[in-house]
């Protein structure tokens, strides 16, 4: 097997090891992709100032999200369908973060269910919610996080309808697939993975079958989620929802510096500057180059997060230099599950780690509670 030292590497092992209809799931936007592709570029474009003769010899990059120190600040974000890239992966990933140091954060869609990735824990985990039409299915849903032991609740405000997701779309994307010709064939030439998924019983949205009204199998799941997702999700939404939940709120999907200033206003404990991967909008901003308006806007009312796009440790010290208080990664944390299930998810953070200790240092820095707007390099520094 080839030697991994970075995200890059796990990616293509992610690529080589799994169905294309999941990879593809994992690895792409919706329309042309511009903004998918824009999530890593407008990265590769902030520069940094080198600086030498500085003693660097004792460096921290600890953190903190919701007032808890974290071994970094990183959390690994909500990932749709993460049981898929690997047999039981959300359960596998849950317990690489908790073992790491960082926080986890399961989807309303995954496959495995909030009850199950509770029993294979030790210590809370996250759990992001959509606000469906089925309002009693969602008050029942944060109930079970609650009972679950869930730390904080993540709200995602851009899915009120699906973007057209191509890849998606041709692949005729389902959990679990549908065996036609196409996909038989390449589930064939994945053997590790079909081991692990013939090894499990998990293959199907564990939140959901068994839990909301009518939906007890998957034809009636799929007739179920088409009719869920809600146009009409407002603000007021936001309240119910806080009333209902009545712990740590973080909101997801914020894009404009109007509509952080009103999710601030509200009182939540974090707001996650995202584009949802690129997978929503496309044609929208990167994540990156909005952050700066929206934590200018929000000044200091909640804690401002990044998500989109981070790839590397070079990547979560970028946002940081740019204002984010933290970050989030759900592909590059993907790349490291399909390639090579628990033990992956583990190597993707200690990448990132030692990136991030290894960036600080070269810009002259010792504690991550130092970096600013200052180790940007622009024109004015030369």
């Amino acid at each position: 097997m080839k030697t991994v030292t970075c995200v890059e590497d796990l990616r293509q092992l992610h690529q080589q090891r799994v169905p294309k209809m999941f990879y593809d799931y994992a690895e792409s936007g919706s329309w042309t992709e511009t903004t998918f592709r824009r999530n890593k570029d407008a990265f590769d474009e902030i520069k940094l100032r080198q600086r030498v003769a500085k003693d660097i010899s004792t460096r921290s990059i600890v953190g903190t999200m919701l007032g808890a120190e974290q071994r970094m600040p990183v959390a690994l974000a909500p990932t749709g369908l993460t049981g898929m890239q690997h047999a039981n992966g959300e359960i596998l990933a849950a317990q690489a973060a908790e073992a790491f140091g960082v926080p986890f954060t399961l989807s309303t869609m995954s496959i495995c269910s909030i009850e199950d990735v509770a029993a294979h824990t030790q210590k809370p985990f996250w759990f992001q919610l959509y606000v469906m039409k089925d309002r009693t299915f969602i008050a029942a849903l944060i109930a079970r996080a609650k009972a679950a032991g869930c730390s904080a609740l993540v709200l995602t405000l851009d899915l009120q309808i699906i973007g057209q997701r191509h890849k998606d779309l041709k692949n005729q994307m389902t959990a679990p697939p549908k065996l036609t010709l196409k996909n038989l064939l390449n589930m064939a030439s994945k053997p590790r993975w079909c081991a692990g998924m013939l090894a499990t019983r998990r293959h199907s949205f564990g939140n959901i079958i068994g839990h909301a009204k009518g939906v007890e199998n998957l034809t009636s799941l799929s007739q179920w989620s088409a009719e869920q997702l809600d146009p009409t999700l407002s603000w007021d939404d936001v309240a119910w929802v806080q009333e209902q939940w009545g712990g740590k709120l973080i909101l997801k999907g914020l894009m404009d510096a109007e509509d952080a200033a009103i999710a601030a206003s509200l009182g939540v404990d974090a707001i996650i500057v995202s584009n949802h991967g690129g997978r929503q909008l496309d044609g929208a901003p990167a994540s990156i180059e909005v952050l700066p308006e929206i934590v200018g806007q929000v000044g200091g009312a909640c804690e401002v997060w990044l998500d989109g796009g981070i790839r590397s440790g070079q990547d979560v010290f970028k946002a940081k230099a740019l204002g984010a208080d933290a970050t989030l990664i759900g592909k590059a944390f993907l790349n490291g599950l399909g390639a090579m299930g628990k033990a992956g998810v583990t190597q993707c953070l200690e990448i990132i780690e030692k990136e991030l200790d290894l960036t600080m240092a070269f810009c002259g820095k010792t504690q991550l509670s130092e970096v600013g707007s200052d180790v940007i390099y622009t024109v004015a520094n030369n």
